[in-house]
């Protein structure tokens, strides 16, 4: 947080402007009435702050409000308790959420008026010169100091989003790993179903059955491999790695596979058989297009 000389120094705002404003205090003091009355014309003209002065008692305070604003702008006096006052101004037009534009606008009337008024009263080119340059920098400082209110509302409005962010971006994070973990437990167990189908399969060899039986044991070998380069990748995935989808299809065509050569010894309908067969030449197809992406992919 800077402290008022720091703000006093960045705008070059001298004891000799604090001077010259002190001096034309007796003017706008005089002058005052007729501020505030311009001051309220125009925000009244506006609907999104005449909605604020619909109340006399309401305007009737503001407008001695703004009054006494006006008049601390010509006080002489401008430290840390000074700085204190217009931000506490700032958090009043925050809380009650007046849009930092019309803050601006306003600011604007001000200026202008007070740049009307040196004209008015002061025909030497130089010295009203002096007189403007040190009004026009205490408004910047006044503007400045309220404006930070807003940009103190809108970091905290921030903050608080970027923490509930945050913490459901981590939730979603754990949830996605706890369903890849219930994945790899399920993995484990059809991969075991696998082991038990391929010493099945072995039994029919032991039956006489020899020609299904090695087949239909390739096939679960076959498959058993696939799981296991698919429990390896999810493993993968679980330590921080790219879930690769072609150990996904790999195994579909696996399966695929062992399923045509089945359907071949159970000498399955023709039509059966060119269905499997389409099938595994759409899934190779599909393979060597997802190879290929991720080889371009890996090289550019």
């Amino acid at each position: 947080m800077l402290t008022m000389q720091e703000i006093k120094n960045h705008y070059y705002f001298t004891d000799t402007d604090a001077e010259l404003l002190k001096e034309l205090f007796p003017l706008a003091q005089s002058k005052s009435d007729a501020m505030v009355e311009d001051f309220y014309t125009y925000l009244l003209k506006i609907p999104e702050t005449a909605v604020f002065l619909r109340e006399p008692k309401d305007l009737a305070r503001l407008k001695k409000t703004h009054a006494e604003w006006f008049l601390s702008l010509f006080c002489g006096r401008y430290d840390n308790e000074y700085m204190l006052t217009l931000q506490s101004i700032g958090q009043a037009h925050v809380r009650i959420k007046v849009s930092a534009h019309y803050v601006n606008a306003a600011m604007n009337v001000v200026r202008r008026f007070l740049i009307e008024m040196l004209q008015a009263n002061f025909p030497d080119i130089s010295v009203r010169r002096k007189y403007r340059i040190a009004v026009e920098k205490i408004l910047d400082i006044n503007l400045d100091i309220m404006s930070t209110s807003y940009q103190e509302e809108e970091l905290r409005r921030v903050f608080v989003s970027h923490r509930l962010e945050s913490q459901l971006i981590h939730a979603a994070e754990r949830f996605t790993y706890g369903l890849n973990l219930i994945l790899v437990i399920a993995l484990a167990g059809v991969s075991l179903s696998v082991v038990s189908l391929f010493f099945w399969d072995l039994v029919h060899i032991f039956r006489g059955d020899f020609e299904k039986g090695i087949l239909s044991a390739l096939g679960s070998l076959l498959i058993l491999w696939m799981m296991i380069e698919l429990m390896d990748n999810e493993i993968k995935t679980l330590k921080g790695g790219k879930f690769n989808i072609l150990i996904f299809i790999g195994v579909i065509i696996v399966a695929l596979i062992r399923e045509i050569l089945i359907s071949t010894l159970r000498h399955d309908a023709l039509e059966t058989q060119a269905f499997l067969a389409g099938t595994l030449l759409i899934l190779g197809i599909v393979y060597y297009l997802v190879a290929k992406s991720q080889h371009n992919g890996a090289h550019s």
